[in-house]
């Protein structure tokens, strides 16, 4: 008979709660789904950092599951994570709504801090591909008036520090292969959805993280990573974004996955402990 000890403060353990309503004033129910670790429940009230994590969907509905089981090592290591959900540009909401939402997502977490066990003074944005789009303009559009719904008004939406995996930083800068061509075809349906029936280059450019980017400005700490076999958001994306933060001064670190696409072979176990690495020294863990 093998004896072990017991785990009273269940320490690396965490506990899922699904479909959590954050948003309600478009008239449609907007959720999140949260990773807590788990506390017993007779010992002392305790708060962690908070993860607000927006899976890439080219701006439609994004696959909340997709992430959920690296997800959970990180709630496991003492941090809330929260997988928000926002708004389709395919149903009639196109840009800002998907940065509105998950920004409402944010003031909704800090309102009900307690309630999650969330430290409000750490809050971290981690995003891929359309979703490191918007974690990108979380951390370089903090509390701006224009971003704002009418929810929660008194609370920041800001966040302490950005993780963006191969997010398009530029949307301006997509190339215009030739129009007959079946690519640009695909890329002028992608954003004139996302702009709401017709191709605005202003809009297009407010929502590309590189223009907030200006020198006299202060920043939160960026660690940016992308495949450079990526053919679906180019890694110049990435890499022109990253000399523009240098520029300006910026804390920011840089990944290259060699060899990697758009999701798929990107991802290692390697990769995700640098992830954690650069949360914890943000958060004050390590």
């Amino acid at each position: 008979m093998l004896r072990i000890a017991c785990n009273p403060s269940l320490k690396g353990l965490s506990v899922f709660c699904p479909g959590i309503v954050y948003s309600t004033q478009t008239g449609m129910d907007i959720t999140l789904d949260l990773l807590m670790p788990q506390i017993p429940e007779e010992g002392p009230a305790r708060t962690f950092p908070l993860i607000v994590f927006i899976q890439g969907s080219a701006w439609h509905f994004p696959d909340t599951n997709y992430e959920i089981p690296q997800l959970a090592a990180f709630a496991g290591a003492g941090y809330v994570v929260a997988s928000v959900t926002h708004r389709n540009i395919e149903e009639g909401c196109p840009a800002p709504a998907f940065l509105q939402d998950v920004k409402t997502a944010i003031r909704f977490l800090r309102t009900n801090a307690a309630q999650y066990h969330i430290d409000p003074d750490r809050v971290y944005a981690f995003g891929t591909s359309s979703g490191g789009n918007t974690s990108l303009l979380l951390g370089l559009t903090g509390d701006m008036p224009e971003f704002r719904t009418g929810e929660y008004p008194d609370v920041s939406d800001s966040v302490n520090a950005v993780i963006d995996c191969f997010g398009p930083a530029d949307l301006c800068a997509f190339p215009d292969p030739p129009e007959t061509s079946e690519a640009w075809a695909e890329t002028e349906a992608l954003f004139t959805l996302f702009c709401g029936g017709t191709l605005d280059k202003e809009l297009l450019r407010k929502m590309s993280p590189i223009y907030y980017v200006q020198e006299g400005k202060s920043f939160v700490p960026f660690l940016i990573a992308h495949g450079d076999a990526d053919t679906a958001v180019d890694f110049s994306q990435s890499a022109e974004l990253v000399k523009r933060l240098e520029e300006c001064g910026a804390d920011v670190s840089f990944i290259c996955v060699e060899g990697a696409v758009h999701e798929g072979n990107f991802w290692s176990q390697e990769l995700l402990a640098i992830f954690k690495g650069f949360l914890d020294k943000q958060a004050g863990l390590k």
